[in-house]
């Protein structure tokens, strides 16, 4: 009796030493980049700005605008990033009402805490080139891309379509806190963010010493004035409707509108105005974003049998028809985006064929041993070869599903 116990005691410990040794084999093979994400987690608090009343910057529901700093060190000290947060837009009074009351449209309802990962982190093995620079997260609460200027009332309900005023505020609370003398500045976004990184790239620079290295980035804010699969304009209706309610049109390049006089709003659309952009801008983008494919290409509206569920779901259970429209759907991007990738000297392109929304702010995607590629190159390398002028960066993928780095994640 005694003998067997102590040879399951002896099973035991070689049990427990086995897993020992395998829990610390794993956390060798993950490199110290998934150590850091399980222990060392940046978290950054909210800044409320106070003044911005005096301003007229208020979000939908009234509340304060705010956004996230994480200060620079070193030689980023004088360097900045910021970088535009997404969610969507509002087109119309009741879904405006409904933003109101969440995350997207009051900073009441928002976390007061941000985890900065990705192009926002502060760890040089994960963000080489912009660690070390005044990161800051620019907190969205209109619905329009940070272009509104208007105000929606009726006795009983009240909605500050403020955007414009916001990314003023924030830019004026920033200024004396050393963007003013900033040597090197990034303005980043993604998603509806990275749109509003388009509509305000210009106006960025003039904030700006006329000797600091002023650049643009949008990360999956290429939106499409694409037709869906029944031939409708949907997005652009959409679109329509958001820049009329929210007074987004004098807002628009001035520009692109004279140039545009009958539909002014579709300068909202980036294919239109980027040709009026005179800052270097850098264009991160899925050929397949998820976004595009499921509320431009294929609204609920355009499929209300339910034809693509499947294929939405799952790239791999779409049929030869359906993978024939998104190959159009990719054609019609990289077309729109034809004369910037061949004429525009200082700008940079990374289109990959991963079927994802943003990829800038998730490490996985931004730079791991893992992320997706184009001609072995990252997304972090492309951004940072193309900001520092280190080399030419146009990379554009091959059509799905030649690409293996992806890893076609559909929210």
């Amino acid at each position: 009796m005694l003998k067997l116990k102590r040879e399951r005691m002896a099973t035991t410990t070689t049990n427990a030493n086995a897993l020992l040794v395998a829990i610390i084999l794993a956390l060798l093979m993950c490199s110290p980049r998934c150590i850091y994400s399980a222990e060392r987690r940046l978290l950054v608090n909210m800044t409320l700005i106070r003044n911005a009343p005096a301003l007229g910057a208020f979000c939908l529901d009234g509340s304060l605008p705010a956004y996230h700093l994480h200060r620079g060190f070193g030689a980023g000290a004088r360097n900045w990033l910021l970088q535009f947060e997404g969610g969507g837009w509002c087109n119309d009074i009741e879904s405006c009402l409904e933003r109101a009351k969440s995350r997207r449209g009051s900073t009441r309802y928002m976390t007061k805490w941000e985890v900065f990962s990705g192009i926002l982190s502060n760890n040089a093995s994960l963000n080489p080139d912009f660690y070390n620079w005044n990161r800051v997260k620019l907190r969205y609460c209109d619905g329009a891309s940070f272009a509104g200027d208007a105000v929606f009332k009726n006795g009983t309900s009240l909605l500050y379509f403020r955007g414009q005023k916001i990314w003023e505020a924030i830019i004026l609370d920033l200024l004396p806190k050393g963007l003013g003398q900033a040597r090197k500045a990034l303005l980043s976004g993604c998603s509806a963010g990275g749109l509003a990184s388009f509509l305000h790239c210009n106006n960025f620079t003039k904030y700006l010493p006329s000797n600091a290295s002023v650049k643009c980035l949008s990360d999956a804010g290429f939106f499409l004035d694409e037709r869906d699969i029944t031939s409708n304009h949907t997005m652009r209706y959409f679109i329509k409707d958001v820049v009329s309610l929210q007074g987004v049109e004098k807002n628009l390049d001035e520009n692109c509108t004279a140039s545009s006089l009958d539909f002014p709003e579709l300068c909202f659309f980036p294919q239109y105005a980027l040709k009026f952009i005179t800052t270097p801008f850098f264009i991160l983008n899925s050929a397949y974003d998820v976004y595009q494919f499921h509320h431009i290409l294929v609204p609920s509206s355009a499929d209300p049998h339910g034809h693509w569920n499947r294929c939405k779901l799952n790239p791999a259970a779409c049929n030869p028809e359906q993978l024939n429209t998104l190959q159009e759907f990719r054609r019609d991007m990289i077309v729109a985006m034809g004369l910037f990738y061949k004429y525009s000297r200082r700008g940079g392109l990374f289109i990959n064929s991963c079927f994802a929304h943003c990829q800038s702010e998730s490490q996985d995607t931004w730079f791991s041993a893992d992320s997706p590629r184009v001609h072995d190159k990252t997304i972090a390398e492309a951004v940072g070869d193309w900001y520092f002028s280190r080399r030419i960066t146009k990379e554009i993928d091959c059509p799905y599903p030649c690409d293996t780095t992806c890893h076609n994640l559909i929210p």
